[in-house]
């Protein structure tokens, strides 16, 4: 069965819309789909929930792992009304999502305010040339739980 990915992105979409006639919610939305059933769909929160990770992808994929009882969704695609950010790119990465799908792009989304293009150019500079000062302290224990989690024998793999 080929996927109707008009029909999965137009429900992101109508997410977004919603959103934004009934609330404080921002203009996305997101649906994770998995063999043909959506298995979970949010719009954005950050202003509702007073949360910056709150963004629909986020909230989808949340979702979706309570839903299938995992924490990662392989097997499964997400449809976003708005190309995902870099920290849901980040966060579709973790879930190992299958693919991504979306309707609107980072310009039409800095079109109506919101830039996260500074994002993109942040995480190619060093850290310590970010508008957020960012500095690697070298401390003794460091590296412990790392050493710790690697003589670990029943760890769970992610």
């Amino acid at each position: 069965m080929k996927p109707n990915h008009e029909h999965y992105l137009s429900r992101a979409i109508e997410l977004a819309r919603q959103n934004v006639e009934v609330g404080d919610g921002g203009p996305f939305g997101a649906v994770i789909v998995k063999k043909g059933s959506i298995i979970a769909e949010a719009s954005n929160q950050v202003v509702p929930d007073e949360d910056p990770s709150a963004h629909a992808e986020i909230a989808a994929i949340r979702m979706a792992c309570k839903a299938l009882k995992t924490h990662e969704l392989s097997g499964c695609d997400i449809y976003a009304s708005c190309e995902p950010c870099p920290m849901c790119l980040g966060a579709i990465y973790w879930a190992r999502l299958d693919r991504v799908f979306f309707a609107a792009d980072r310009y039409d989304a800095t079109d109506a305010g919101f830039d996260d293009g500074f994002l993109y150019e942040e995480l190619v500079k060093a850290p310590g040339t970010r508008k957020i000062p960012t500095r690697r302290i070298a401390v003794d224990e460091a590296t412990a739980p790392f050493e710790l989690w690697k003589r670990k024998t029943d760890r769970n793999h992610y």
